[in-house]
């Protein structure tokens, strides 16, 4: 099945696809700066694994469909730039996020504002290149709506999330336990 396949709802599963694979990717990379173990290089040494899973995942991945579907080599200079400049900005926010991590935010505070303010940002790119046929007047109420409660949810996630459970005493000066096996010693 080619991937611009436009069967029935497919596009419905590509995007809760993204949807799960994004709302899981703050946490995990966190997860993985804070397993480095390095609380100086920690996040860099992070992006650089991101950078190498994207290299598996859109090049090699994309190369070997492109091979397979027979696809001519050829990269016009507008979608090759305006592809490059998008991939350029995407990286940019995934080293966003890790520094924002560094700065002492907390992956569900960070997350909760790239996700809410990124679709915002999103309309309105997508407005300026794509202006609505009556201008902003035009502009539906249930729109602008969505628009607020999007900011609105992000706000509400940031100041409202819940506090994390403290750690025991002992598990703090001795580290975390090694996990139960259900084997006796």
């Amino acid at each position: 099945m080619p991937p611009d396949s436009n069967s029935g709802s497919l596009w419905l599963l590509f995007t809760l696809t993204t949807v799960i694979t994004w709302g899981l990717y703050g946490v995990l990379l966190h997860t993985g700066q804070l397993g480095m173990g390095d609380p100086v290089h920690g996040r860099i040494k992070a992006f650089l694994l991101v950078g190498v899973a994207y290299f598996l995942t859109a090049v090699l991945a994309p190369l070997a469909l492109l091979w397979w579907g027979g696809a001519d080599w050829s990269f016009p200079s507008r979608g090759l730039w305006w592809s490059l400049i998008a991939g350029i900005l995407g990286a940019i926010g995934a080293l966003g996020v890790l520094l924002a991590f560094g700065a002492k935010g907390h992956p569900v505070t960070v997350m909760a504002i790239v996700f809410a303010g990124a679709p915002i940002v999103n309309a309105f790119a997508a407005m300026a290149q794509h202006p609505p046929a009556g201008g902003l007047g035009a502009l539906r109420w249930q729109f602008v709506l969505g628009i607020v409660l999007a900011a609105l949810g992000g706000v509400l996630v940031t100041l409202y999330k819940p506090p994390a459970a403290a750690k025991p005493v002992a598990e703090k000066a001795a580290g975390p336990a090694e996990p139960a096996t259900g084997v006796a010693p």
